[in-house]
């Protein structure tokens, strides 16, 4: 088996690739980046110093940054689902769409997961309201971008779709989407029922005390 990918299970950049691995029944090895597994750390660490994960190994390339590790992944090892348009102008709206759910969705969860890491309860009240209010946005956007669309760039799973699963669950639970964006709140209900998504789920369910916001007694 020459793919090996580093990550841990709960990270939602992580996920972003299993979802895309999944998708396409690649055959991968995982290596859980977790205090209890230092063998694990050293070899992401000698790989990719700059300690970001998840990474992508394959036999003497390492492939870094998820969107890349997407794309490397269907011109080195392709599947039926193709989740990056062959139409150059189809797969840069693609590309938007995956750049969108990862700085304007999960950045503002990221920042207010840091916030809240602090166990300062005044940086954690700070943190939540900014990202609240940069979520609120998003979504507002994503519910007329939705209408009458199944995935987030058509009719097709896409790298879009990847980005958004993740993206959606944990912005959920930070600034949950309201019942006046129902376009949005199916969208997201869509992509947790998708087998390749759910997986993931499950496979992070026992790390949900983690979040360290509070991980709400759904999903």
């Amino acid at each position: 088996m020459s793919l090996i990918l580093y990550g841990h299970p709960f990270s939602s950049y992580t996920q972003k690739v299993l979802i895309a691995l999944y998708e396409n029944a690649i055959p991968f090895a995982f290596r859980c980046l977790a205090p209890d597994m230092p063998q694990h750390l050293q070899e992401w660490i000698e790989r990719w110093p700059l300690r970001k994960f998840p990474l992508l190994v394959d036999g003497e390339r390492n492939v870094a940054e998820t969107s890349i590790i997407i794309e490397y992944l269907q011109l080195a090892h392709p599947g039926p689902l193709r989740l990056l348009p062959d139409d150059p102008m189809q797969a840069l709206d693609v590309r938007f769409l995956d750049r969108y759910f990862d700085l304007h969705v999960m950045t503002p969860v990221q920042h207010a997961v840091g916030a809240a890491l602090t166990g300062d309860p005044a940086k954690t009240r700070e943190g939540r309201a900014f990202a609240g209010e940069k979520l609120d946005l998003a979504y507002a956007w994503l519910e007329q971008h939705l209408a009458g669309r199944t995935w987030a760039a058509g009719d097709r799973f896409s790298l879009a779709d990847c980005a958004a699963a993740p993206a959606l669950f944990y912005a959920d639970w930070t600034q949950p989407i309201p019942a006046t964006l129902p376009l949005l709140r199916a969208y997201r209900a869509r992509l947790l029922a998708r087998p390749s998504f759910a997986r993931a789920v499950e496979e992070a369910r026992p790390y949900r005390h983690l979040f360290p916001l509070g991980a709400p007694q759904r999903d």
